[in-house]
């Protein structure tokens, strides 16, 4: 299979030799040199894989990150001068799967591809099973109970995981707390909103959930909790 690796990098240099090296692995190169292109590129071919410089001329690479992320789970690399942490922590944490400081060998970029394309097409294979769910980004399997965020592993209590796993296995359907509390406690308790919601909290908090903008789980006021579909 010949996989769509999108490159974008200003300095011409370095995308051309980034196409170069992966072609030789039989890649499907999409390469730009400004970030424009490269949103329209994102928008019209189905893509594998990005990998994204985080300095650009126009609109920077985290801003490209969280575009794809809006929309797509593939793997994404991103390039770098900075060395600091915080940088490499804010590119994580919008969704990016790997981190690579420049100057660096176009050899270790092609084995880190390799690495992202096998772990993201195993998943993806692994979601044929009716124990694992994939959700935008979100990999949840019953079987050895992990569940994984845009391929880093979320520890979950397993409460939480049975919150989740009866969230995404009724996805699209709004289901109350006290639905939530039969099916995860397993008995039924008619003032169970409390124990629901400090649990709910907990779950969205490692899902990395903004309050007022979800992207996993919705409330639904007055009804209950919801994953859309």
């Amino acid at each position: 299979m010949s996989y769509h690796i999108l490159v974008l990098d200003d300095e011409k240099e370095i995308a051309d030799l980034l196409e170069l090296y992966l072609k030789n692995e039989d890649y499907y190169v999409h390469k730009f040199y400004d970030s424009k292109s490269a949103l329209k590129c994102i928008e019209e071919v189905k893509l594998d894989m990005a990998i994204l410089d985080v300095m650009l001329q126009d609109i920077d690479g985290f801003s490209i990150c969280s575009k794809i992320r809006e929309k797509y789970n593939y793997p994404i690399i991103m390039l770098t001068a900075k060395v600091d942490d915080i940088s490499k922590i804010q590119g994580l944490s919008i969704g990016a799967d790997d981190y690579i400081t420049k100057p660096f060998n176009p050899l270790e970029v092609v084995a880190r591809v390799k690495s992202a394309l096998r772990r993201y097409y195993h998943y993806n294979q692994e979601n044929e099973s009716k124990d694992v769910i994939e959700i935008r980004g979100l990999m949840i399997n019953q079987k050895n109970h992990k569940v994984f965020l845009y391929n880093e592993e979320i520890d979950l209590t397993p409460i939480e995981f049975s919150i989740l796993w009866h969230l995404c296995e009724h996805k699209g359907k709004v289901i109350s707390s006290e639905e939530l509390f039969s099916a995860v406690w397993g008995e039924k308790y008619l003032d169970c909103n409390n124990t629901v919601m400090v649990h709910m909290k907990r779950l969205r908090q490692k899902l990395h959930e903004k309050p007022k903008h979800p992207k996993f789980i919705k409330t639904v006021w007055g009804v209950g909790y919801q994953i859309e579909a």
